[in-house]
Formats: structure tokens, sequence, C-alpha cells
């Protein structure tokens, strides 16, 4: 009888991961369950003045190779960004990020240049090049590290807009070791986060792209998942309530109905997986989410050379209702977009997410009027859209090694986790903890294959 593997969840890890299951085992009976009423969860598109817009995450980061790999396993043609660097929000405006790795910048020489830091900000920064590195090894948060090394000025202008934007958080309270243990390995290699950097550049060289994508967006890949997987094996609008160990199987209790299953993949957020499982509920439970969203700016026909050439800018914590900003139209030029300025603005997030709270107008208000102050843009667009995603992003706060391997420790054999919740919050993690998944569960299957036949 072939094996049944349930996957719970229909966003890119749940997809991933049967993908994965099916193409080393093609004789597994392999289901998706996905309580919307479409798959892809936040690779998602949105429509606004005609144009087909992404309302999640727009593209990969190509040195992380995992979905960038499965993309061109599945068949498909990636893109580069059309344009490289970014820019930091500053009291001067728009400035461009220095020459960096992480986020810190790889010479005394772009760090004493850089205008967005006061003179003494840029000395207190350059400090980092003869501190003596920690000796406690002790759990530290990410922010406790840039603060101590760079200095509170280089630390909440330069440095955590680009790193605790990527996880939508807060660095005083995000794991360092979870989110970029680089730098704590560059604090104890080099002594000094700077001279970390220019090794990690010097290393890099030309690595090539920061961003790919698919060629049709990235909503492309969930697309060819499904394809890949069967449309029949994706079931949409089904909500599962509870999977529950039944003898050497489980049961996946339905809204209406149920399924018997070998193994079980829940591919969920955390959250959503403390109600499925009970066993492991607490360490779940204890991984904190924030809400996010997500605003898209159409401006007429002619407003593209109103955009600086880059991927588009950050912004310190509190300084505008908007904590980044990506120009669209720069990075992913298209016939589609014609001359027009496409901007994505990003709201909400840790510490801010009351934002999300004020009506659509008030919110495209407030971030066109912010963004034509520092581009020169028209005050307000020509068609805009805001998409919210609630509890959409996971916070590495300090201690949350321990808190995922709490969860995987208490899961019940043959019940497996994955997602962005356990081992990083961007789409190639995503696909790494679907592939790592797929293995464990092969891994139990065959071990259940091998007491069967001893018995």
């Amino acid at each position: 009888m072939d094996r049944r593997v349930v996957v719970v969840g229909g966003g890119v890890a749940g997809l991933a991961t049967a993908h994965r299951l099916l193409r080393a085992e093609p004789s597994l009976d392999v289901i998706v369950l996905e309580a919307e009423d479409r798959p892809g969860g936040r690779l998602a598109t949105a429509e606004v003045g005609g144009i087909e817009l992404d309302a999640g995450p727009d593209s990969f980061v190509a040195r992380k190779p995992w979905a960038a790999d499965l993309c061109r396993e599945l068949g498909l043609e990636l893109a580069e960004a059309g344009a490289r660097g970014a820019f930091a929000w500053t009291d001067r405006g728009l400035e461009p990020l220095p020459p960096s790795a992480l986020g810190v910048p790889a010479t005394v020489g772009d760090l004493l240049r850089w205008p967005g830091l006061s003179r003494g900000g840029r000395l207190r920064a350059l400090g980092d090049l003869v501190r003596k590195p920690r000796k406690d090894t002790a759990d530290e948060a990410l922010g406790a590290l840039l603060r101590r090394r760079l200095g509170d000025e280089a630390t909440e202008r330069l440095v955590a807009p680009l790193l605790g934007g990527l996880f939508a958080g807060d660095v005083d309270r995000l794991d360092l070791r979870s989110t970029f243990p680089e730098l704590e390995r560059w604090e104890r290699g080099f002594g000094s986060l700077i001279r970390g950097a220019k090794a990690a550049l010097d290393a890099a060289g030309d690595a090539g792209p920061m961003f790919v994508r698919p060629s049709g967006g990235v909503c492309a890949l969930p697309r060819a998942l499904v394809e890949a997987i069967g449309v029949h094996r994706v079931r949409t609008g089904v909500r599962v309530r509870t999977v529950e160990p039944r003898g050497p199987s489980h049961v996946v209790r339905l809204d209406a109905g149920e399924f018997e299953a070998d193994a079980v993949v829940v591919a969920t957020p955390a959250f959503a997986a403390a109600d499925l499982v009970p066993a492991a509920a607490a360490p779940l439970e204890a991984i904190p989410y924030v809400s996010t969203g997500v605003v898209l700016l159409v401006y007429p026909e002619g407003t593209t050379a109103a955009l600086p050439d880059a991927t588009g800018f950050v912004v310190p914590a509190g300084a505008a209702p908007m904590t980044a900003a990506t120009f669209l139209s720069r990075k992913w030029p298209g016939k589609g977009l014609g001359d027009r300025a496409v901007v994505r603005c990003f709201v909400g997030a840790s510490g801010s997410e009351d934002v999300l709270a004020a009506p659509d107008e008030d919110i495209v208000e407030a971030v066109s009027r912010h963004l034509s102050a520092v581009v020169p843009l028209p005050e307000q667009p020509e068609a805009s859209r805001v998409v919210r995603w609630p509890r959409s992003m996971p916070q590495y706060e300090v201690g949350h090694a321990g808190r995922v391997r709490a969860a995987i420790e208490t899961l019940p054999p043959g019940i497996f986790v994955a997602g962005n919740a356990y081992g990083g919050v961007g789409v190639a993690d995503a696909v790494r903890s679907a592939n790592e998944a797929a293995d464990r569960v092969r891994e139990h299957l065959a071990g259940d294959r091998t007491t069967t036949e001893r018995g």
C-alpha cells in the first residue's frame, strides 16, 4: 500500500515539501491541505491601476540558493534585478548606503564619509576597531552587539533599518545567533565588525546579483509547484482542526471528515501549528509574530525618471510611516509598467503595527506624502492599494533557537514542522526548511518500513 503524507499548509514551504517528497519517492500518496481559497500564502499579487503587482515578497536572495535552485528545477527562467544599490532615509534626505556587508561599512573611509551620521556618531562607530570582543558566551540581542561595537547612532540610522527590516523586528529583541550569526564570528575572529565586513566583501568578490525572481514574477513559483505536484493533490478551502497520533499513524481531523497519514508536515505559522499539535503548543506559542503591510503606489506615465537608479531605501524606526520602500519600476522594469513610477512601501513591523489600524486612504496619503518629500514624485499616486498581512512575520527574539529546539523535540514521532518560523524568514529559507522537512519525513518512513519488515 502507498504510504500517505499529509502536508498542512499550502504556502511555499508546504508546496515545496510536497514537491520534494514526490520527486524523491513518486509512489508516495501526498496531499496538501490549505485553509485559504488559493495556494501560495504570501506569494500573492494585487491589481493596481491595471498592473498585476507582487503583494508579498518580490524576489529571492540569490546568495541563498534554495529558491533559485527550485525554480531552475521546475523549468522557470530567472531574471536579475534591473538596479543595484539602495538608500537610507536621513535628515538630509535619501543618502546612498555605503559599501557594506550586512549593513556594516566595509572600510574606515566609507564610514567617515557617510553623511547620514554626525561627526560624533562616526567617531563612536570607529571605536569598533579597538574595542575588545565580548567574553560572555550567552545568547545576546542583535542590537546589543551593534550598539556595543558601533554605538547607538550608527546602529539606529545605518545598520538596524536594514537588518531589523528583514525580520520586521526590533534589533534590541532579535536573537543574534538566530538572525545574523556572522556578526558574532566577525567580532571574535577579526576583533571588529568593520574588519569582518571588509573580509566578507573581499571573499565574495563579484558574487553576482543580490536578487533574482522568475521572469513571470514571484507567483510563478507556487503555480509551478502546484503543477508539478498535481492539482488534484492540492486541496484549498480545507481547514484542519487537529493532528493526532493514532497507533503507528496519525489522523488529520478537518471541519468535516479526516485523513489518516503515515506522516504529517505542519507548514503553517507557529501559532497555528500550536493549535494543531497540542503536545508542542507551549514552545510554538512562545514564538511571537508581528503584522505587516504593503502599500502599492502607481504614478502617471512619465514619472519613472523621478526614481533614483536603485532598488529602494530603508527607514530608521519612527522617521516615517513606512519602514522601507522598493522602487519596483527600477528593480523590476518591464513593458507592463510603461513609463510609470511604481513604488512599494512597507508598513507595520515591531513597534509600528498601529499604522495598520488606520484606514487605507490615510495610510496611502501618509506614505505618498513622505515619499514625495524625498523623491520628486507627485504628492499622490494615480492608483494605490493597501495589502495587510496579519501576524505574518515571526520574531526571532533572544532564545529563539531554544524555543525551536523544544518544539521539535516535543512533536510526536511522525509529525514535522516547516516554514519561516524556524530557520529564516525569506522565501529561500522557507524552501530550505521544506527540503529538510521532506528529508526527515523520508527518514521516518524508512524507519517505519524497516521496523515493519523486521516484525
